[in-house]
């Protein structure tokens, strides 16, 4: 299957500047990776949500910089959203070798019907989402399928060991670390923490913190470029 391509144009415009892209459709990004420069990018954010919706954890792409010959294999790093409105501030993408491994965080999804959640009105309770892992680029997995059907009783749990990985993929979470439980509904509930009432509207202090926040994520991901 090919892979997915996304055009992007070297970007002059840095710092706070880059409100003026996003009024326009444009989305600041940068490509770093090891042993390159960081280079800063834009994109049109119309093409960037249309490839979103069709992408996959830890997918390659093939970014495509106006001016250069040949595309570049990256993986979206970072997006970065407004802390309210949720508008896309800024795009990292990391660029990677197909020919070297590399670590990677992989989404955990639950499949199967738990008797103790169906009779006994257990509570699923998961304590991580993700686990970490090395394999090659293209071998990276998209997800974790862990199977809560084999739990019966309530308080059962499964572990990262249950976790079944290609051959060619390697998890370095720790096995006896643990996924989830079936909780019985009286502990769950007295384990609940309040929720706090989140403002209703941005702000003007939030719009700035938002900008001073990009600003620092580009001059992260130069330093890391640059870095290794």
């Amino acid at each position: 299957m090919a892979r997915k391509e996304l055009t992007v144009e070297p970007r002059q415009i840095t710092g706070k500047k880059v409100a003026q892209l996003r009024r326009t459709g444009v989305l600041p990004a940068n490509v770093f990776g090891k042993g390159i420069d960081s280079v800063a990018l834009q994109i049109d954010l119309e093409q960037l949500q249309t490839t979103l919706k069709t992408m996959t954890a830890n997918e390659v792409m093939d970014l495509k910089i106006d001016g250069e010959r040949s595309s570049r294999p990256v993986i979206l790093s970072k997006l970065q959203r407004h802390p309210y409105n949720g508008s896309y501030l800024h795009a990292d993408f990391y660029q990677i070798s197909l020919r070297e491994k590399m670590k990677a965080d992989v989404p955990i999804t639950v499949i199967g019907e738990s008797e103790a959640i169906n009779t006994y009105n257990g509570i699923l309770m998961m304590s991580i989402e993700t686990v970490s892992v090395e394999a090659l680029p293209l071998d990276l997995p998209t997800h974790f399928e862990i199977d809560i059907s084999g739990l019966r009783s309530l308080e059962e749990t499964l572990n990262v060991s249950d976790i079944v990985a290609p051959e060619n993929v390697t998890i370095l979470t720790d096995p006896d670390v643990t996924v989830l439980k079936i909780a019985s509904p009286r502990l769950a509930v007295e384990g609940e923490e309040p929720t706090e009432e989140l403002p209703t509207g941005p702000s003007a202090e939030a719009e700035e913190a938002a900008e001073g926040e990009e600003t620092a994520a580009e001059g992260e991901a130069e330093a890391e470029g640059s870095g290794d």
